[in-house]
C-alpha cells in the first residue's frame, strides 16, 4: 500500500494558516498518516527546516516516505519519519534529536484508509475481524477481547464513557447475553447485536447505530483519552516561545480533552478567586487563538463527507 491510495486532508489550508510555518523552522506532524498535511507543509517549509512525522501504521509510513521523498530536494525540508504514538512524544523527540519545535499539528481519529481496510476490524459498514488496533506489531489488546471478556458493568462503562452512547447499558447487556450462546467474533454479529438492542425509534435518527459503540471499542483498545492528554501535554512543553499546536478533533470527546488541556495551560493560577493579587506564580503557557473551534466549509464537507464532524482548536505558546 503506496502510492495508489490517497487521504484527503481536513481543514488543509486552515491548518496551514493557523500553523504559520516558515523557513529555518522545525514542524511536527504528530499524525502522519498519508501525509496529506505534511506534503502541504513541507512546501512552506523549505530547505533549512525539518519535518517530524509520526505514525504508528506501517502502510501510513511507507505511503508518507514516499510523497515526502518525490519533493524535489532542493526545495524539501529535511524530514525525519518515526514510527510510534504520539502518546509517547517526549521518548521519539528526543530520538529525532531536536531541543525544540516550532509547530506541531494533531488530526485524530481513523484514517480513511485504516476504515476502509476490513481486516483492520474499524468500520461498522464491513464484515471483519474484531481487531481495531492501530498498531498491531506492538498491541495485543483488541476489540474482539473486550467484547467477549468484560462484565456488563464494564461494558457500558466503556461505551458510555468513550462516546456518550445513550443506550450503553442495554448494548451491554445484549452483548453479554449474546456471547453466553456462542463467542461474538465479527463485526457484523456485533453490529445485529447493536441494532437489537437500540429501539427502533431510537435508530431511526442520529447515524448508523453501531456508530457510537464501535467508536468507544477503539478508543478503548488504543487508550485514546490518555494518550491525547499525555501527546497534548508533551507538545505544549515542546514548543518554542511563538510556536503554534493545531489540533483536529472529529467527536465531542476528543474536542472536550483538548479544550480542557488548552484552557489549563492558558489559566494556570492556583490561586483562590477572592485573592486580589496572584501569589502562585504561576503564569499562562499558552494562548488560545480559537475562542470557537474552525470547521469545515460547506464546500469541504461536500468534497469531503468524513470532514463533517471535524474541529479545529488552535493556540500559541508564550513562554
Amino acid at each position: 500500500m503506496t502510492s495508489e491510495y490517497r487521504h484527503i486532508p481536513v481543514l488543509l489550508e486552515e491548518c496551514m494558516r493557523e500553523l504559520e510555518l516558515g523557513n529555518k523552522e522545525v514542524f511536527v506532524d504528530a499524525t502522519l498518516g498519508f501525509a496529506g498535511h505534511s506534503v502541504e507543509a513541507a512546501r512552506l517549509l523549505g530547505p533549512d527546516s525539518m519535518l517530524i512525522g509520526i505514525d504508528q501504521d506501517d502502510d501510513a509510513i511507507a505511503s508518507a516516505t514516499e510523497r515526502l521523498m518525490a519533493i524535489p530536494e532542493v526545495s524539501r525540508p529535511e524530514i525525519k519519519i518515526l514510527h510510534g504514538n504520539f502518546g509517547s512524544l517526549d521518548e521519539l523527540l528526543i530520538e529525532a534529536l531536536t531541543p525544540g519545535i516550532d509547530a506541531i499539528l494533531f488530526d485524530l481519529g481513523v484514517s480513511s484508509f485504516q476504515i476502509d481496510t476490513p481486516d483492520r476490524g474499524f468500520s461498522f459498514k464491513e464484515s471483519s475481524p474484531l481487531d481495531m488496533r492501530m498498531d498491531p506489531s506492538k498491541q495485543t489488546l483488541t476489540a474482539l477481547e473486550i467484547i467477549n471478556t468484560k462484565n456488563k458493568a464494564d461494558l457500558a462503562r466503556i461505551i458510555s464513557g468513550n462516546s456518550d452512547e445513550r443506550w450503553a447499558g442495554r448494548i451491554a447487556e445484549f452483548i453479554v447475553k449474546s456471547r453466553e450462546r456462542a463467542p461474538i467474533e465479527t463485526s457484523d454479529e456485533l453490529v445485529e447485536i447493536i441494532k437489537a438492542a437500540i429501539p427502533a425509534s431510537a435508530r431511526r435518527k442520529g447515524g448508523h447505530p453501531a456508530k457510537r459503540t464501535f467508536q468507544a471499542l477503539r478508543m478503548e483498545v488504543n487508550s485514546e483519552k490518555d494518550v491525547l492528554r499525555e501527546g497534548l501535554d508533551a507538545a505544549i512543553r515542546w514548543l518554542r516561545p511563538g510556536g503554534r499546536i493545531c489540533v483536529i478533533s472529529y467527536h465531542s470527546i476528543e474536542d472536550r480533552i483538548v479544550k480542557d488541556t488548552f484552557s489549563r495551560f492558558a489559566n494556570r493560577c492556583t490561586c483562590p478567586p477572592d485573592l486580589p493579587v496572584c501569589a502562585c506564580g504561576k503564569k499562562p503557557m499558552i494562548e488560545v487563538k480559537t475562542k470557537r473551534p474552525i470547521t469545515p466549509s460547506d464546500e469541504e464537507i461536500e468534497r469531503n463527507p468524513r470532514a463533517r464532524s471535524a474541529k479545529l482548536r488552535v493556540a500559541e505558546k508564550l513562554i
